[in-house]
């Protein structure tokens, strides 16, 4: 019986790669702390989880051509756009930039860990199918 790896390693991937957009997203934050009139943005997490394509969300409309009316590509990279929001401030300072660098920082760690689980979480899965195919 043939292995689907997609199903076999489920979600873990596609979250694997939204959280890695959202590291993007949170560097750009803190390394524009001190940029006038900057809005801090943010990923909303289940949204994008969604948008890519995860087990429990509907699939997204996949195009073959750049051309097409559609959202994803054949790649299957997800756009997030849609889950990327502007993050509400708790004190905007006065020059309009609305990033705080210590929530910014705790979000930044609190990704890195949820990160590094997925990353462990995907390698104990790719070890046992490498048990399993090895008998070892």
């Amino acid at each position: 019986m043939p292995l689907n790896l997609d199903t076999y390693l489920g979600v873990s991937t596609q979250a694997l790669k939204v959280q890695s957009q959202r590291m993007e997203v949170l560097a750009d934050n803190l390394a524009n702390v001190d940029t006038p009139n900057y809005k801090a943005r943010d990923i909303d997490f289940k949204a994008a989880l969604a948008q890519a394509g995860a087990p429990d969300a509907a699939l997204p409309l996949t195009t073959t051509t750049p051309g097409q009316v559609g959202g994803a590509t054949a790649s299957g990279d997800p756009d997030i756009s849609a889950a990327l929001k502007y993050r509400v401030p708790l004190a905007p300072s006065l020059d309009g930039n609305t990033v705080d660098a210590q929530m910014e920082q705790a979000a930044f760690a609190d990704n890195t860990v949820r990160y590094q689980a997925t990353l462990t979480f995907l390698n104990s899965r790719l070890k046992n199918l490498l048990t399993a195919i090895t008998g070892q």
